[in-house]
């Protein structure tokens, strides 16, 4: 989305095309004319949207019959949103929207205004160079929209380690705990060693995910749960999520993978 707004900022009418209301689509149109890549990319969009099409007209959205032996592969599933920026996300999989952008950039005089980002002799330069990076990654594992309800929660995932680091253990309660490690009375053994360290690692990752990003952390932050307790120093987080910031604090003890008797 970012990036088609940059490609939409101040395009001239002639090269988005009149009566086009696509004008991302318009203007890969008309670059493909003269630039064999984007001539690429804009076949495989016109496929996509057939396989779409054929898809949306098939009765209950079955697949058509396929010949046996055909090795033609299975119609992609394209959520709405990626049918919207099928253009930018097509050129991104295939690697290379950055080239395109470039050669959008090198000849920027034939689609765009003289006040346009793409134009600017700085601004549009960093944007194809800013490209590159996102298009040397391979996208095979893209989540789906329902991700967010798949994921555990963190005292679920710190379960779980517990449950694996206990060696199987038959005295583990059937209800599940609340969050919290305790320490082994075995000191010194290699297997409590690594159980706290695999706890302590998966409780750090719990800070940083796919879906959140940290802004800020800092360990040692003193909280005092209640008046007539002691502060406890724990590792204090900012994070971002698309429609939130969460401020999270972890006790030092947990992030150690001992947290001894203490409640």
């Amino acid at each position: 989305g970012v990036v088609e707004a940059c490609l939409l900022h101040m395009l001239k009418r002639r090269a988005a095309g009149f009566l086009r209301t696509d004008k991302v689509a318009a203007l890969f149109t008309k670059v493909g004319k003269t630039c064999a890549i984007a001539g690429d990319v804009c076949k495989k969009v016109q496929e996509l949207q057939q396989q779409v099409e054929s898809r949306k007209n098939q009765p209950n959205g079955q697949e058509p019959l396929k010949r046996q032996g055909s090795t033609t592969s299975k119609t992609p599933v394209l959520t709405p949103q990626a049918i919207k920026h099928i253009w930018v996300r097509t050129a991104l999989i295939e690697k290379v929207l950055d080239k395109i952008v470039q050669y959008i950039v090198d000849n920027c005089s034939k689609y765009y205004e003289k006040e346009a980002l793409l134009a600017d002799p700085v601004c549009g330069p960093i944007l194809a160079s800013l490209l590159v990076g996102p298009c040397a990654l391979e996208y095979t594992k893209l989540k789906t929209a329902d991700h967010y309800w798949t994921d555990p929660s963190a005292d679920e995932l710190v379960q779980r380690h517990r449950i694996h680091g206990a060696h199987g253990r038959q005295d583990s309660p059937c209800k599940r705990p609340a969050l919290g490690i305790r320490k082994r009375h075995s000191s010194g053994s290699t297997s409590d060693d690594r159980f706290a360290a695999s706890a302590r690692e998966y409780v750090e990752s719990l800070h940083q995910n796919s879906r959140t990003h940290l802004l800020y952390g800092k360990n040692n932050v003193l909280v005092q749960p209640k008046d007539d307790l002691e502060a406890i120093p724990g590792y204090l987080s900012l994070h971002q999520s698309a429609d939130s910031l969460t401020l999270k604090w972890t006790p030092n003890q947990l992030m150690n993978g001992t947290l001894g008797d203490s409640e």
